[in-house]
């Protein structure tokens, strides 16, 4: 494994990048970050959780003129918060040579980001939709940028912004040096590689199994519709995540589900497309800290979270498409930690269910469902683990005195016996009652096909503004499946 110092990059930026942390170059570094900063387009592979922030920020970083004062570099993302994480590490990364990066996306205001751009970054990093809006107001020069990066390009593809970001490119020199990263390659995807980037471009592929299911344990439980909520509940019980992550398939679902958690004593929060941008802000910043221990998000609500410590994820509702599976799980497991996620599939979604397991090439065990006693003994359990972390810390010599006086009218097994039954939460069985989803069909799938057309609400031109470009569309729908993996939501079409 390379380490940095072996590219011959900056000092100063070794210098962020060990401050940060890293040592050592991942596999999708070690092999964009020497072609880039030798002056290659590169079409990288690659999931979220591989260090590819890294991969093209460094060599990006390395190219700026930290002097020209102008907008040389362009990544595009596909949700606001993936725009925010990316910002924030090419900050930590160029912070000691002088290098910014400005963050630029829908639901802030226009006017305070164009003050930003009047202190001159080098990198901007934007949604499309925002970057269009710039574009049409002129306060974004495009012919200085040199270096364009189009991150996680599927899901742009899948939200619509395939026509977007064509527009975009096609106003950047085009003697630019181009980065496509793409967790999966459907044919709009190659298609736009080969339009915009040279021929001569490098493709580089981190295989996905690697990556996002090695660390991961994949399991499914058949369960009725209406018996969703309540096995969740007892899963949580007996696991007892430090953090959690549980998908639901529409923004409804995503709030109902948080607020029968909470009802039921569980600490959680939603999030969807249709919370403002400062409350999702708050929302992550009280998962990161444990203040929260259950987030429960859409699919495109949750791209670009990149939070340590994830040790559950719970499929809620069973994804669209197999892509949609790989990056869910791949929110946890990361780090070379281990981590668990957990489908609850409805009897008429086992097909779908085997769509997926074929496509990951990896078996998802089932398991039975728990009984009411089993998440008892899990709570239980925990009670016990926290007790006896307790003793070890010794941190109770203040209730030692009351202790003893106790012992003296009662035996050490009925007190003990007393404590745990006062101290372990037991299942509450608050009526909870969900708006039921119709379940999930796929028909004609083909294993490897590709994802999607894309024929979300993307623009031809650039002269409308983003209104709600940037935010999950009905329910945190995908736009588009290709024609050879249909998927519908059982007979109804109603609106979420």
């Amino acid at each position: 494994m390379a380490t940095f110092y072996d590219f011959g990059i900056n000092h100063q930026i070794v210098r962020a990048i060990t401050e940060m942390g890293f040592e050592e170059a991942t596999p999708i570094q070690e092999q964009t970050i020497p072609t880039l900063l030798a002056g290659k387009d590169v079409i990288g592979q690659a999931q979220t959780g591989t260090g590819k922030t890294a991969a093209f920020g460094i060599p990006l970083i390395e190219k700026m003129d930290v002097d020209a004062g102008t907008i040389q570099g362009l990544v595009l993302a596909p949700t606001r918060e993936l725009a925010v994480q990316v910002a924030e590490e090419l900050n930590k990364i160029g912070n000691l040579r002088g290098v910014k990066a400005l963050p630029i996306y829908g639901g802030q205001d226009i006017v305070r980001q164009i003050k930003a751009l009047k202190r001159k970054p080098q990198i901007i990093v934007a949604t499309p939709g925002r970057f269009m809006d710039h574009m049409r107001r002129k306060t974004i020069k495009m012919n200085t940028i040199d270096m364009v990066i189009l991150d996680e390009a599927d899901e742009m593809l899948n939200m619509g912004f395939i026509e977007d970001i064509e527009t975009i490119l096609k106003e950047v020199p085009s003697e630019r040096q181009t980065l496509l990263f793409s967790a999966t390659m459907p044919k709009q995807i190659r298609g736009l590689a080969e339009k915009f980037m040279k021929p001569d471009a490098e493709v580089i592929v981190v295989k996905s199994v690697e990556i996002t299911t090695a660390n991961v344990e994949q399991e499914y439980m058949e369960v009725p519709e209406s018996k969703k909520f309540d096995v969740l509940c007892r899963m949580l019980d007996i696991h007892s995540p430090t953090l959690a992550i549980v998908f639901g398939r529409t923004k409804r679902r995503v709030d109902e589900v948080a607020e029968a958690l909470n009802k039921r004593g569980y600490g959680a929060e939603g999030l969807h497309g249709d919370i403002n941008q400062n409350q999702r802000d708050r929302v992550i910043k009280k998962f990161k800290e444990g203040t929260v221990e259950v987030l429960v998000a859409t699919d495109v609500a949750a791209r670009g979270l990149d939070i340590t410590g994830v040790t559950h994820v719970y499929n809620f509702d069973i994804p669209q498409d197999p892509e949609s599976y790989v990056h869910r799980i791949g929110r946890t497991g990361r780090a070379g930690n281990k981590g668990l996620a957990l489908t609850l599939v409805t009897p008429r979604e086992l097909t779908h269910l085997k769509t997926i397991e074929k496509t990951s090439n990896r078996k998802i065990t089932r398991r039975p469902v728990p009984t009411l006693a089993e998440a008892m003994e899990g709570q239980l359990r925990m009670t016990v683990e926290s007790l006896l972390k307790t003793i070890d810390e010794n941190d109770f010599q203040s209730y030692r005195m009351s202790a003893e006086q106790l012992l003296e009218e009662t035996d050490s097994v009925t007190l003990l016996s007393a404590a745990l039954k006062m101290l372990t939460k037991e299942p509450n069985d608050v009526p909870i009652k969900l708006t039921e989803e119709a379940p999930l069909r796929v028909k004609g799938f083909k294993s490897g096909g590709g994802r999607g057309k894309g024929k979300g609400k993307g623009s031809g031109g650039y002269g409308r503004g983003n209104k709600d470009r940037d935010r999950d569309r009905k329910g945190g729908s995908r736009g588009g499946q290709s024609k050879n993996s249909k998927v519908r939501v059982g007979a109804s079409r109603k609106k979420k």
